[in-house]
């Protein structure tokens, strides 16, 4: 299974929040430039974070990003699902017009393993990721010498 970028920026935008202090506020150009990813790219991914409520975002001139709940209360695998557009894994996950849709067991199989997938990725918080948020600061300070 792989993640598209945007899950993968929305991950990581959330492990940078998650690594300070809960009342600072972060900006997009500071993300960016650790990432060393587009400003362009996580202005999307930060509005629509925002949007579902897993980041709160204050605008003007001292304005910034943060987390919109403690890291223990964002699970990953609800993440995942929300940014992720396709789970579809074969033509037959949604009807297709494959040929062996009546009698393969493919699609049951990996729909077992999809389930699986997120069974593991439920088990886990954003919290479970970033356990010593000092650690990571200090990656990220480091990363923008």
């Amino acid at each position: 299974m792989r993640l598209t970028n945007y899950t993968d920026y929305s991950l990581r935008v959330l492990i940078y929040l998650a690594s300070q202090e809960p009342s600072k506020l972060s900006n997009i150009k500071e993300i960016a430039e650790v990432y060393g990813i587009s400003k362009n790219h996580l202005m999307k991914v930060t509005h629509e974070l925002g949007k579902m409520g897993i980041i709160e975002t204050i605008r003007g001139r001292n304005g910034g990003i943060r987390l919109a709940h403690p890291p223990n209360e964002i699970n990953i695998g609800s993440i995942i699902r929300k940014t992720e557009d396709d789970f579809k894994m074969v033509e037959c996950f949604e009807g297709g017009a494959c040929v062996l849709t009546p009698i393969c067991g493919l699609k049951h199989m990996l729909r077992k393993a999809l389930s699986a997938y997120f069974e593991v990725l439920d088990r886990y918080t954003l919290a479970d990721i970033v356990h010593n948020p000092l650690i990571y600061r200090q990656l990220f300070e480091e990363g923008t010498k």
